[in-house]
Order: structure tokens, then sequence, then C-alpha cells
């Protein structure tokens, strides 16, 4: 079918189930990120792949809302479509919501099903329709209108080791319940897929390139629940579970047990990560005083503990041997001029990453960008549609392994021969952005919305700007975006010391270039003195940064020193692991910048 077919499908859906408008988030029952093909419709009714995006589908017309590292993407994949693109944050774009009003007159009706709408978003909207006298139908509409629906994943579920983890479950629901009791509340329902992951240690394969499994949890003071497909989790893990206080049942039992509950408690709810579906059962049970607040468990899991800071320094080492093996093997190819597409460069760094010690999978799916290609941020080559290297502009390469003891995300952008004059400066601006920011020392209290205009100094001093964020928090295998913490304006999370975030400004140039280079880092402290303590940041990625097309007369000397001491660092630490010839071509790579 094609996307105006698909589209034409639900439109006789709406008709059937009384409702003018119908909504379509990027979202799943966990109000994911990633999401499970099963819960894919926005892509499915759309065609629009990209990881962030809402569909809108009125009686007449039909609207796709793309953030900016999807502008280019979105615009090629609905082309032929009726479906009208909202570049978000274009001035003149209308929000989703705006849109949504607009096309409803009183006493018509918006469908959304509950069961994947975050709470926030069916709160604000019914705030801004009632003034209007419209309403709001939660209803399913999508089961009907998709064919082949894929099923809902049920990958073997597991324990990650305490070794590794850090803490237990137990250990970690006491530091949760000190929480819900700081904020004079005594139980919470946990749809987050990171949170319930983070609190039980529990892990699969349900979501592609991270290591979820689809459960819930509901923790009161005396129990914790684990709602989760229990023919998938080994006996003994449940066992283990149970001897740490936790309680399995069925997945599909979570609304039933909320609604038959009958012990009097105040329910923290995280209004932006639960679904609709479960904010109602909770308060239509009149046991529940709800308490509106965010998820405790984001800002627990967001600093790491001595462990997974341990544990993930080792991981980027492994990470940063497959990366310098990956460069010589692709230098090698250059060289003798042996045919290499986008696709080559994602399975080789896929299978030089599974010969690491623990790896389990890739942390996303590679971007390995060649030219032009590289301007669409999330570009993803296919059998349909890749692009072969030549020996001249530049590749971008981002990538990142799982591994059970940490999860890695790195970009590096490769000179495969003769550069523009752009391509240079690009590169140069690009990368004394980079290092600006992990050479920052800041006083305690800055958020990442502070930090951030930091490292757009250098690009915003030609007129530049990205349409993303500088960095986002990574997981503990886990999500390799996570939270709470990044490196946005619209970011008001302060750092705190054991924070990982990446560190990946870009120039991107439609129809030209796409420039990124990208590094892990690790908040620690710094001096203490009158005026506070100040913070600043560790480089926990070790793979050498391409010096070919920089302008050296662009960088200052501390930017100079830095990228000296940081390439000094990335040799010492990855030589152990590396063969002799391996190691001396490490060397060449790693000299200082003349």
């Amino acid at each position: 079918m094609t996307t105006n077919e698909k589209i034409s499908q639900l439109r006789t859906a709406m008709l059937a189930a009384g409702a003018e408008v119908c909504l379509i988030p990027s979202s799943d029952p966990h109000v994911s990120e990633y999401l499970p093909a099963h819960w894919a419709a926005r892509s499915y009714f759309s065609g629009f792949t990209g990881s962030m995006g809402t569909l809108v589908v009125t009686s007449t017309g039909s609207a796709l809302w793309a953030d900016g590292r999807y502008f280019i993407q979105a615009e090629r994949q609905i082309a032929g479509s009726e479906i009208e693109l909202q570049r978000i944050g274009v001035e003149g774009v209308p929000t989703v919501n705006q849109y949504i009003a607009d096309h409803l007159s009183e006493g018509q009706f918006l469908a959304l099903d509950g069961m994947v709408t975050p709470t926030d978003t069916v709160k604000q909207l019914e705030k801004l329709l009632s003034k209007k006298g419209a309403g709001i139908k939660s209803v399913d509409l999508v089961s009907g209108c998709w064919e082949d629906r894929p099923a809902i994943p049920s990958t073997p579920a597991y324990l990650l080791d305490v070794k590794y983890a850090g803490l237990s479950a137990k250990e970690k629901l006491a530091l949760l319940r000190k929480e819900l009791d700081k904020k004079e509340t005594k139980a919470m329902v946990i749809p987050r897929l990171d949170s319930v992951a983070w609190l039980l240690n529990l892990r699969a394969s349900d979501l592609e390139c991270t290591p979820f499994a689809l459960a819930f949890c509901f923790v009161t003071p005396d129990d914790a629940m684990l709602f989760i497909d229990r023919s998938r989790l080994p006996k003994e893990a449940e066992e283990a579970l149970g001897q740490q206080g936790v309680q399995v049942v069925d997945y599909d039992k979570l609304l039933g047990t909320l609604t038959a509950y009958h012990h009097n408690l105040p329910v923290l709810v995280d209004t932006a990560g639960t679904n609709w579906a479960i904010y109602n059962t909770l308060r239509e049970n009149p046991a529940f005083t709800l308490v509106e607040g965010g998820d405790p468990i984001q800002a627990l899991k967001g600093i790491k503990n001595e462990t997974e800071i341990k544990n993930n320094h080792n991981a980027h080492v492994k990470d940063g041997v497959a990366m310098v093996r990956f460069q010589m093997w692709m230098e090698d190819r250059m060289t003798q001029g042996i045919a290499t597409t986008e696709l080559d460069v994602a399975e080789v760094l896929k299978k030089l990453r599974s010969e690491q010690d623990l790896n389990t999978d890739t942390s996303f799916g590679t971007i390995a960008a060649y030219g032009a290609n590289a301007a669409m941020m999330h570009y993803q080559a296919s059998a349909e549609s890749f692009a072969t290297l030549e020996p001249h502009g530049l590749l971008l390469v981002d990538s990142g392994g799982q591994y059970l003891d940490g999860t890695t995300d790195i970009t590096r952008t490769y000179a495969l021969g003769e550069l523009t004059d752009n391509e240079r400066t690009y590169y140069t601006y690009t990368l004394k952005s980079h290092i600006d920011m992990a050479k920052l020392q800041f006083l305690s209290g800055c958020t990442g919305g502070n930090l951030d205009i930091i490292a757009r100094a250098p690009v915003w001093a030609h007129g530049i700007d990205y349409r993303c964020g500088t960095g986002h928090g990574v997981g503990f295998y886990g999500n390799v975006h996570e939270g709470p913490h990044s490196l946005r304006v619209t970011n008001n999370v302060v750092f705190k010391p054991g924070m990982v975030v990446t560190d990946e400004p870009g120039v991107y140039e439609e129809g030209e270039l796409g420039i990124r280079i990208e590094n892990e880092l690790l908040c620690v402290e710094k001096e203490k003195n009158q005026y506070g303590q100040f913070l600043g940041f560790e480089t926990i990625t070790f793979c050498p940064i391409d010096l070919t097309p920089v302008r050296p007369e662009l960088l200052d000397q501390a930017e100079k020193d830095w990228l000296n001491a940081f390439h000094k660092n990335v040799y010492e630490t990855l030589k152990p692991h590396l063969t002799q010839h391996e190691a001396d071509w490490l060397l060449g790579k790693t000299l200082p910048l003349a």
C-alpha cells in the first residue's frame, strides 16, 4: 500500500470512531525513544523512519513534524504523498497542538491511543481543546488498519551481574524508596524501560541495539512487582528477583492490578514518562492519591557509580581498539583502490566490535555517510540507497557498541583524499567547538543549557549553527540516549560528577557536507576554592581524531595543547591492547600537531 492509501484507510477508521482528527506519536506503552517495530505506527503510516516525529491526520489533510536532525530525510521520505512537512523550530511553523486545535470545532473529537500517548501530551491537548468545546477519544485505530503488523518482541530476559552494575536490585529499590519518601510519596508505577532496566538490573533485546525488556514495575513501601512475559524469564532469574523482594507478574496484568489495588497510598506519577491509560487507571482508583513529579530513577542512574565508571572505561578501551582496526582497514582499502561502500563500513564496524570481549551488539544503527549524505544528521544507508567512497572529500562515521560493561558512542569524520577549503575550514571549526567543551572548567550548578552555549561559540562566530544539542547522556549497558542531563539549550538539569555525556558539535550544509566529531565525557570534580566547587570533564573515548583536515592556524595554543594531550593518552591507553603493527600505525596518527 502507498502512504496515501494507508492514510485513507486510517480516515475510514476515524470516521467510524466519530473522530475528525487522529494523532499518531512516536511512542509505545513505555514512552520509548527507540520503538519495537510493533509500535512504529508513525513510520508505517507516513513512510518517515526517523526516531522522532509526530503524524497528524485530519479528514482533509495530514502533516508530519520533524526536528532539525531530520528535515532532509523527512522531506525525501514523504515526497509524493499528501503529507505536509512541518519543520519544528522554524518560524511560522505551528506546533502539533496548535495544528490539531485549528482543525477541530465544537463537538468534534481527536482520536489517540491512550496506551501509547504520554500523559503530558493528553493533558495539554485537553486544556487546549476544551476552550473550543472539542474532546478527546482514547481509541486504538492503528491495529485495525495495519496489515501484517509485526509481533510484540519477547526476547530472552536476564539479570545483569552486580560486578557490572555495581548495585543489586535490592539496593537500588532502597535508594528509590528513599527518594519517594523525600517527595512525600510511597509508591510509583515505572513504565520507562531504561528505569526498569536500571532498577532491577534487567536486560533483554526487545529494542534494536538497546538491551531492554518490555516490562513495567510497580513499587510500594513493602513490595515490588515486575510485569513481564514470564515465559521469557529464566526460573533462576525469577528466583533471584524474589530473594530481593521482587514479585514477577504477567506483562498484561498491570492495569488490572492497579484497578484492584486497595491499600491507600500516595503515588508518584511521572506524567512525561507515563502513558495516558496508566494515568487514568491510577486516577480512577480512590485508593491512590496522585502526586505528579519527575521519575527519580532518571536522576539516580544518571550519576554512574564507581563500578560502572570503571567498567565503562574498559568498554571504551575495547571500542577504541575496534575503531583503530576499522580506520586501518578503511585506509588500506582506499590505498589499494578497492571499491568500498557505506554499507561495507557499517558491516566491518559491527564485525570488529563483535570480536571484543563482552560485546553484545551495536548501540545504534551505524551512520556511515559519505560527502553530501552526511548533511543528514541521522542518515542511514540502505541496500536501495548507498554511496561508494571515493578518494576525495569526507566520510562521517557515527557508531557505537553495547558491552556488558558499558555503552559507547563515537563519531569520527575522515579525510579520504583531496579536500576543499570549505571542508577543511568547517572541520576545524567543529574541532574547536569539540575541544572547547572537553577542556571546559565550570562552576558547580551549571546546567546542560548553560554549557551548550560554550560549544557553539566557535561556529556561531562565523554565522553557523547545528540544529541539535551538543551532546546527550549515555546509559550504562542501556540506551545510547539517556538523560536526564544533556548538552542542549533547553536542558535545565544541573551537571554533577559521575554523569556521562557526549560532546558532538558539527557543521551540516545541505548538498555539500556533514562534519561531526564526538567523544564521551565523564563529569569530574576540579578545584574547590572560595568561589565554590568547580567541575570539568574527563574524556573517556580512546580513538584518534583525524588531523589531516585540520587548519592549525585556526586553533589557539590551548586547543592545540588539549589535542596533543588527548592523542598522547589515546596512544598510551590503547598500545597494550594492539599488535606492534597496529601500535606503530597509531603512533603516527597521534603525533603532536605541528
